[in-house]
């Protein structure tokens, strides 16, 4: 891959994340982690092996399921409420849906089960771009909605998180798989 391109994606990825993460509308954010995903499956799959094509395939499912649960989420809760706003998801579905789907693109335990397969069929380089730089934009939408979340399921959510990942990180030799589960 040509350094133009590669700097023209990993421009991509900066923008895509400085959109999600300065935006207020539910179709902005969605538009900015979509330009996530689509900026970093070249880059998962640059070098061609078989294992680099595996992990660009189930990182794009998972990102596009959890994309079109957002997209559905925030489209429930417009119909409901009259209002893409990011800051009140107005029912506890709508709330719920957001969050399983924010958890899936973050690769949280009970929905990481993708996560350290994918860092594994990837370079060391880009399993850091994706652990770090990737995680910015969800994370950013999950505590702009903080406040309006179920507080106990976000506690489970977090100690499981940490539980799950913990007792499988142990288990791990590869350094890869040890930065997926940790």
């Amino acid at each position: 891959m040509s350094p133009l391109i590669t700097s023209i994606l990993i421009s991509s990825l900066s923008t895509g994340t400085i959109i999600t993460m300065s935006s207020y509308h539910w179709l902005f954010a969605w538009f900015g982690l979509e330009m996530n995903t689509l900026a970093i499956i070249p880059l998962i799959s640059k070098h061609h092996h078989p294992r680099a094509t595996e992990a660009a395939t189930k990182y794009f499912l998972t990102q596009a399921a959890a994309a079109a649960t957002i997209l559905f989420a925030s489209t429930l809760n417009a119909w409901t409420s009259g209002q893409w706003s990011i800051l009140h998801p107005t029912t506890l579905p709508v709330a719920l849906m957001l969050l399983i789907a924010l958890a899936m693109k973050l690769g949280l335990a009970p929905m990481h089960s993708w996560y350290p397969e994918v860092l594994q069929g990837i370079t060391l380089p880009t399993a850091l771009l994706m652990s770090t730089w990737q995680k910015f934009a969800p994370l950013t939408l999950l505590l702009m909605m903080f406040n309006e979340l179920p507080q106990n399921i976000l506690l489970t959510l977090g100690l499981l998180s940490a539980y799950i990942g913990g007792w499988a990180g142990l288990n791990q030799t590869q350094t890869r798989k040890i930065m997926a589960f940790s």
